[in-house]
């Protein structure tokens, strides 16, 4: 796959290290208000006509189809969508977007999706919303490893071993046994202990037999949509080195 542009939208949780207040239901609707907020500049800053779509997963994703299905609508766009989950998959028909795939479309123009933690670098833990200047500050679930099944406890027991931390089997809430993966694997939430060289991390833990992809995003993203409490959005753009 080639990727012209990954840009990702995260959360701002409301309060901070410093001052943490009640999580109220007006507090938890500015929250989703700011998941909105976000997604939506990043669909608007970001897609164009003619473009082919990358659409990650997760509940900040909901809002950015919802936004670019209204566009597509509004403006006639022709936008055509690769999914990277069931979910998304779902969320393309359901609006009436066109959908695709990478053996038809192996070139994204740009993928938008949600990350669990942003660092200053723009590395990026995915899925659902923190900000901080090192991985680690604030998202304490870990680092997602999709491992083959048969090989979670090898895995586990060498990442541990390298890199230290813990990575442990995540297992599922609404029913018994472990998360499976769209892909029919499971995962590894590693807990590391400390700041690591991201991409030399990232490419050793790619290269144990049995893992099949990490949650990091190393060198990937151009640009990082904060929906704020108070109502605005803040971007974040990688260091010019």
């Amino acid at each position: 796959m080639r990727l012209q542009r990954w840009v990702s939208f995260s959360k701002r949780a409301a309060g901070s290290l410093s001052h943490v207040r009640p999580f109220t239901q007006s507090a938890a609707n500015m929250a989703e208000e700011a998941k909105k907020l976000a997604a939506y500049a990043a669909v608007d800053n970001h897609v164009q006509n003619n473009q082919v779509v990358g659409v990650g997963s997760g509940s900040t994703i909901v809002y950015a189809v919802d936004r670019l299905a209204e566009r597509v609508r509004q403006e006639k766009l022709n936008i055509v969508c690769v999914p990277t989950s069931f979910q998304a998959r779902q969320l393309i028909l359901q609006h009436g977007l066109t959908l695709s795939d990478l053996d038809r479309h192996p070139e994204l123009d740009v993928a938008i999706d949600g990350a669990d933690e942003v660092d200053a670098d723009l590395t990026l833990i995915k899925g659902g919303g923190k900000d901080s200047k090192a991985l680690g500050q604030q998202w304490k679930k870990g680092v997602p490893i999709e491992v083959i099944p048969m090989a979670y406890v090898p895995v586990s027991r060498t990442i541990a071993k390298r890199f230290g931390g813990e990575a442990s089997l995540r297992m599922a809430v609404s029913k018994a046994g472990p998360v499976v993966t769209d892909n029919s694997n499971f995962l590894l939430d590693w807990k590391f202990e400390r700041a690591e060289n991201w991409k030399e991390v990232n490419t050793a833990i790619k290269m144990i037999p049995g893992v099949v992809e990490t949650g990091l995003f190393v060198g990937m993203a151009e640009r990082a949509y904060f929906g704020m409490e108070d109502g605005s959005v803040q971007v974040r753009d990688p260091p010019v080195n």
